[in-house]
């Protein structure tokens, strides 16, 4: 691969992660390397069981385990979730300038940004900076301007009919 490009995976429906594990899947066929990043995410997933299965040549790190909604945190744990989050970030960015991963997901960065827990200005210096071949891929939801101005691909995925409407919940191996 010579032109590494960028993705977004941006909205308010469900199939972002999907997707970028999907993509991540198609090229770990292909023989890619996949460095995989979740931020603000610690609940066990049935891609996890699944990921777990292709390391080391498709590897997920993951945020530290919050049990809350960033709105129920006091000023400590929004404190210990920006320091986790850069921390997590930090790590990515070497490890994709190791020059040892094909392709770098950072799921969920873009509601580490939303969040505040992480800045715009570093995320758009690393994708403007990123090494050549390097396919990134990001997903969350309100993916800003000058993320989509500097992106290769940016889909937006938004809920047309949800089961949520009628009350139902998330269910495993589906939403989970």
């Amino acid at each position: 691969m010579k032109n590494g490009l960028v993705h977004i995976y941006t909205g308010n429906g469900k199939g972002k992660t999907t997707s970028a594990v999907g993509l991540g899947i198609r090229a770990y066929g292909r023989g890619f390397k996949i460095y995989m990043v979740q931020f603000l995410k610690s609940a066990d997933t049935g891609e996890l069981n699944v990921l777990k299965n292709l390391e080391p040549n498709f590897t997920v790190k993951r945020s530290e385990a919050f049990n809350k909604f960033t709105w129920n945190m006091n000023e400590e744990e929004k404190r210990q979730m920006t320091e986790g989050v850069n921390n997590l970030f930090d790590a990515a960015v070497k490890n994709a300038e190791s020059g040892a991963w094909d392709m770098l997901i950072l799921d969920e960065v873009l509601g580490a940004i939303k969040g505040e827990f992480i800045s715009l200005k570093k995320v758009v210096e690393f994708v403007k900076n990123k090494p050549h071949g390097l396919e990134l891929v990001m997903t969350g939801r309100a993916a800003p301007e000058e993320l989509i101005a500097i992106s290769d691909y940016v889909s937006e995925i938004n809920p047309v009919k949800h089961p949520m409407d009628k009350g139902i919940g998330a269910r495993i191996g589906i939403e989970s």
